[in-house]
């Protein structure tokens, strides 16, 4: 998505490829840096970027488009792979445990110390290395100037990809086996040298079952509390620029910083993916390089360019379009918001009628409306957080809507926009103790053609809050508020806007032990949603945003072409289905440092009928590098399925070294379900 490659830059820079760097128990975690030359005897900031995905590969193409563009305008980057990933030692147990914080801590700490830093620093990254630099800024390290964070949360068990209103999202298993395949890849021996093989070793004998450790918190406790900076969001106390994509799953963490930071902030919400957004897909992509730098400039080396001015919040209005499983680009417009929550936008209510939203302010009469969905609703549902390959956004719902509670309102005389989350407060009852609803707001065109805009779950038991869940008394009613995810969303005149309710949702999130016929009270229920009224300026010019740039990426030759399928099926003999992902990347050559790897990676979803207790996810990893004689492998692979009381997971690991299997172990775990 890179328009403008910039060959030259302000600064000369200088590259150190694998530069140890020394933590508080004597680990050493490989880092590369990037620095303006001459910065020995002119020291710059620093900025750090920590995740666990192998600078020395797997992320050396998308480094080299930004860290030498901060570099070429004076700053020190350095790219961190944390303990146990890349050539750093050590084992990759689990996510944002207080190891990794301390070992980031000792970073920035060794980063202000170097000869050519100024001592001052900032953190930067998308996805674990955004989430990295905000759970570090709340511990605040005394060098932390500022941090620059796209598609993270502040809150680790309900915005995260693990539970989404207290329902097992399928990326949680997804994600575990991306994992499960991360943090068993060996280091490079061309930098390591003979080490390479017993620091591969200590990985394959010592890493953890990720989807155990995740399953065995179902509930918001002290595990998922560590590390959410929303336990205490006076912690952070530096100035924070963050992003992130409507298409993504992390987009509603952008607001809530907003409204809650007591520290200079700003907010950017494109209609992108799981992306950084001068790589955004769908676009349009932006400058998003220029930006940060006016931010590092700002905060780090005390220029005042008016990097503070304008709206707090710039985001993307997106315009109606077709339901389609990708998009290239998605119409719409650049708005901002002066404030966050904003004045401008005007909660409007519609009561659920009987199959329709009413007019705002109309009077309707409270009747039980009944639902009990099949466990085919949500296989078009696409993944929690797109990340555009395969295509993975939501196609069509009418399938979807024809097994739910569907409310349209009236043909829309005029345009609605809206921005912010919509909430739906519902009256209910269900017939079983464990219970879900999923909420579904869809654009709906005069064809009968359904966009969804944007949804939410709940998991019924969780209704007054996530800590202690509660089983339904199977028949009594209780009202009940659903958040939708927060979108900016442009309706049409002519359009129609839904309300979609069902009572399950797979395989985006895991149904409830059994069936579940819902009752929903009209007049009693109603869906609010964030009106900004049209006639509201924009406060964005439209070319508010560069054209993206860029330092020229590293070579890499595509040797073999990769695999994306998205494929539901269905056999109507013995009524099997299944969603099936196939995401590989095919063979690359890191031309630089002559090694291919080839990833092979599937997901499938399955499941029976209407048998609430067949639904099954596998995750399988395929990884093989090769440089002249060394050729290693690992597979890994994670099976969850479930009983009424149980969820099961079978997982196993290879690790070959040629021919020859180096290390294999299995696991068999049960976990029982709470009210899940």
């Amino acid at each position: 998505m890179i328009t403008r490659a910039l060959p030259s830059l302000p600064y000369e820079i200088m590259e150190d490829e694998d530069v140890r760097i020394p933590v508080s128990d004597g680990t050493r975690l490989a880092a590369r840096i990037w620095r303006p030359a001459g910065s020995e005897s002119l020291p710059v900031p620093g900025i750090v970027e920590y995740i666990p995905y192998r600078k020395r590969d797997l992320t050396s193409v998308r480094d080299s488009i930004h860290h030498p563009y901060l570099a070429g305008h004076g700053y020190a980057c350095v790219r961190v792979d944390l303990r146990g990933s890349g050539e750093s030692e050590g084992v990759l147990a689990d996510e944002y445990l207080e190891q990794e914080q301390q070992d980031a801590e000792d970073v920035l700490a060794w980063l202000a110390d170097r000869p050519w830093c100024d001592g001052r620093t900032g953190m930067m990254g998308i996805s674990w290395g955004g989430f990295a630099a905000l759970q570090v800024a709340a511990r605040k390290p005394p060098s932390l100037g500022a941090i620059v964070i796209s598609s993270f949360t502040d809150d680790r068990f309900a915005d995260d990809m693990h539970y989404m209103g207290g329902c097992l999202l399928s990326d949680n298993i997804a994600e575990s086996g991306t994992m499960f395949g991360e943090a068993t890849m060996p280091p490079d021996p061309a930098l390591v040298g003979d080490r390479w093989r017993d620091m591969w070793r200590e990985r394959l004998e010592n890493c953890s079952l990720w989807a155990e450790q995740w399953l065995r918190h179902q509930r918001r406790d002290s595990y998922w509390r560590h590390a959410s900076v929303s336990e205490d969001y006076s912690g952070v106390q530096c100035p924070v620029l963050a992003s992130s994509g409507w298409a993504d799953g992390y987009s509603n963490a952008v607001t809530r910083l907003l409204a809650h930071l007591d520290v200079p902030c700003r907010g950017l919400i494109g209609p992108w993916s799981h992306k950084y957004p001068h790589l955004g897909e769908p676009g349009p992509a932006i400058g998003y390089l220029q930006e940060v730098v006016r931010w590092w400039d700002h905060w780090l080396k005390d220029v005042d360019n008016g990097v503070m001015d304008g709206p707090v919040l710039r985001t993307w209005m997106q315009e109606s379009v077709p339901p389609s499983t990708s998009y290239e680009d998605r119409p719409g417009r650049w708005v901002g918001e002066a404030q966050w929550p904003s004045p401008h936008v005007r909660p409007t209510e519609h009561v659920l009628a009987r199959h329709r939203l009413a007019r705002p302010g109309e009077s309707v009469a409270e009747e039980p409306l009944s639902v009990a969905s099949p466990l085919s609703v949500g296989q078009f549902a696409g993944k929690w957080a797109s990340y555009s390959a395969p295509p993975d956004l939501p196609y069509d719902q009418r399938e979807e809507d024809g097994g739910s509670l569907v409310f349209d309102t009236d043909v829309l005389t005029e345009r609605c926009e809206i921005l912010g989350a919509p909430r739906v407060r519902l009256r209910v009852s269900a017939d079983q103790p464990v219970a879900m609803v999923a909420a579904r707001l869809s654009d709906v065109a005069p064809d009968g053609r359904a966009t969804r805009v944007t949804y939410g779950l709940l998991n019924l038991t969780h209704r007054d809050g996530h800590e202690e869940p509660k089983p339904l008394a199977p028949g009594e009613e209780c009202t009940v508020d659903v958040e939708l995810n927060g979108v900016a969303q442009a309706f049409p005149a002519g359009h129609r806007i839904r309300l979609a309710l069902s009572t399950s949702y797979w395989p985006l999130a895991w149904p409830p032990p059994k069936p579940v016929t819902l009752a929903v009270r009209t007049g009693a229920s109603a869906l609010t949603l964030p009106v900004r009224p049209t006639g509201e300026p924009d406060e964005v010019a439209p070319d508010e945003f560069g054209e993206p740039e860029g330092t020229p990426p590293l070579p890499a030759t595509q040797v073999s072409q990769p695999e994306q399928k998205w494929t539901v099926s269905r056999d109507l003999v013995e009524y099997h289905s299944a969603l099936d992902v196939v995401k590989n990347s095919g063979t690359i050559r890191y031309d630089d440092i002559d090694l291919e790897i080839t990833r092979d990676v599937h997901e499938r979803y399955t499941w029976v009928a209407d048998d609430f207790c067949s639904p099954a996810a596998e995750t399988s990893w395929t990884v093989t590098f090769q440089r002249d004689d060394w050729l290693v492998r690992t597979e890994t692979y994670t099976r969850v399925s479930c009983t009424p009381e149980e969820f099961v997971i079978d997982a196993q690991l290879d690790g070959y070294e040629g021919d020859r299997r180096l290390v294999s172990r299995n696991w068999h775990r049960r976990v029982p379900r709470d009210l899940v």
